[in-house]
Formats: structure tokens, sequence, C-alpha cells
């Protein structure tokens, strides 16, 4: 298993725009369309990748949580289809309806939005205020596959609560740690 780091893109950041194709609804959604009354979670993840599915239970129960407080959430998966054909739409849209994504599940073909958001592995995990400012990028939780540390997503949770609250997040934010995403070669 290769463990990526996130890059951690600056915070005050603005969130690149987007127009994905969802594999869920066979729609388009941009970023306007996505985005939460208070704050907007924009996920990279995959299908395949032992991170993500270590953590798929927790991102759907923060998702659900955290709807209901105005928080817009969507995932993107970016890899490269043809030498990881387990990620190609088809896959993406029946792997949403098994793990109950309660949001959009985009692919970006071209992975010109990974690169805008400088995203470098699965899962990495942004947060976004109402202005689309980045406030927080990073971890879910210190939980990783076979390390016994509880799935909690204490550190998303946080930033989150956070935004809600109107409150600075002054706690630490760490990179997140995951499969690199498959770019094209």
């Amino acid at each position: 298993m290769a463990r990526t780091p996130s890059n951690m893109l600056p915070l005050g950041t603005i969130a690149p725009n987007f127009s994905l194709q969802d594999t869920v609804s066979d729609s388009v959604k941009t970023l306007e369309a996505i985005k939460g009354p208070n704050g907007t979670v924009i996920m990279f993840i995959c299908n395949h990748c032992p991170f993500v599915i270590h953590v798929n239970s927790e991102i759907v129960a923060i998702a659900k949580t955290y709807t209901e407080k105005g928080i817009g959430f969507t995932a993107i998966s970016s890899n490269d289809v043809i030498n990881y054909p387990q990620d190609s739409p088809e896959k993406m849209k029946a792997h949403a309806k098994n793990e109950g994504y309660p949001f959009p599940y985009l692919y970006d073909e071209t992975q010109a939005i990974a690169k805008a958001y400088d995203a470098a592995c699965t899962p990495d995990f942004y947060v976004f205020n109402t202005n689309l400012e980045l406030v927080y990028r990073g971890q879910l939780d210190d939980s990783r596959p076979e390390n016994g540390k509880p799935l909690n997503g204490n550190d998303l949770r946080h930033a989150l609560d956070c935004l809600v609250e109107g409150k600075e997040n002054t706690a630490l934010q760490k990179p997140s740690i995951g499969c690199n995403i498959k770019w094209k070669v």
C-alpha cells in the first residue's frame, strides 16, 4: 500500500470551479450546485483504495450529519480508468449505491480538477466556508487500515463544527495519507 500525503493547499485558497459528470444521477454537477449554505466539503476518493475503503462508512455518516447543518458534500474520482478500470464511471455508480453515498460522486476524466485542487491522494479532504475559501484540508482522523486507531472522523468533524459554529479552527491540520491519485501517463 502506497502512503502518499496530501499537498496541503494553502488556507484561504478559493475553491476552483468545476463542472463534472455525476456518476450516480448521470447529470452534470457544478461547484455552485453542490455548495452548501454553511460550507462545502470536497473529497477526492476512488473505489479501490484501501484507505478510502477503510473510511467509507465514516464519510457517509459525516455527510448525513452535516448535510442537515447546511454543509454541501461531493466526492470526486480522478484516477486513470484505462490503467485502473475498477474506477470507471460505471463502477463508480455501482460503488456509490453500494456504499450509500448521500452525495454526488463525480468523475474527473481529464484530471484537471484534481490538479486545480492540488490533490495528491485518496482520500483527500477540503472544507470551504460560505465564500468558498479553504478553511480545512487534510485527514479525516488518525485511523488508517491496520493501525488499530478508531475510525471517528474527529479531525474533519472538528473542522465542520468550527465552520458551523462560526469559530476559527486552531487545531493542527494534518495531511491525509492514502494511495496516490493514479495520474495518466
